[in-house]
């Protein structure tokens, strides 16, 4: 009896010792235990976003968009029927570029009333004083600062005629016409005009 109980117990220790040296199932593992058949972990991942330097242009492919790479070449051609449908682009574009041109580009003037006012202040002072030269120097730099500006035009155009030029004159006066059709001076206006186209007159403006 004693024997078999010796046997019993060897043989529960060897059942004992062979559980305990057998390999843990992952399923079992305690938190925090490690298993030798875990899988392998990469060593020094690279975590860092791609760079735009790294990146082959030629991989990028040929649609337009999808590179912005300096040597991408963009197509600048206008469109087929371009010419015909705007044809005086390319006279404006010789204008601006300061080449001679056939389209009516109108030039940028800087807009100052105040200057204006004061250039007519001054050729008023050189008009009485009859130099008639100063005058219409002033009056069209107050032009130049204000378009259209009433007052310099009417008064260009009396120095105009003061100085024997009626064409130049006439021009003034309908232009002064345009801006104030019902203006103070719209009647002597009108007839300065009338009295500049009559030849015989054209030598008395003198």
């Amino acid at each position: 009896m004693r024997s078999l109980l010796v046997v019993l117990l060897f043989t529960a220790s060897i059942a004992l010792w062979a559980q305990d040296s057998s390999p843990v199932p992952s399923k079992a593992q305690a938190p925090g235990s490690s298993s030798k058949t875990s899988r392998p972990v990469a060593q020094n991942p690279n975590l860092e976003p791609p760079r735009s330097d790294t990146v082959n242009v030629r991989d990028l492919g040929n649609d337009s968009g999808d590179s912005s790479s300096k040597d991408t070449q963009i197509d600048l051609t206008p469109p087929a029927d371009d010419a015909k449908a705007h044809p005086k682009s390319s006279d404006v574009l010789e204008d601006v570029e300061g080449e001679p041109g056939s389209g009516d580009v109108n030039e940028m003037h800087p807009w100052d009333p105040h200057k204006a006012a004061k250039d007519v202040e001054v050729g008023d002072y050189y008009f009485k004083r009859k130099n008639y030269v100063g005058a219409e120097s002033r009056y069209r730099e107050a032009l130049y600062y204000k378009d259209n500006d009433a007052i310099a035009t009417y008064r260009l155009a009396i120095c105009l005629e003061k100085m024997g030029r009626p064409d130049e004159a006439i021009a003034e006066f309908e232009s002064y016409l345009r801006i104030l059709p019902h203006g103070p001076q719209a009647e002597d206006a009108r007839k300065a005009i009338d009295r500049l186209k009559t030849p015989s007159n054209t030598k008395a403006a003198k």
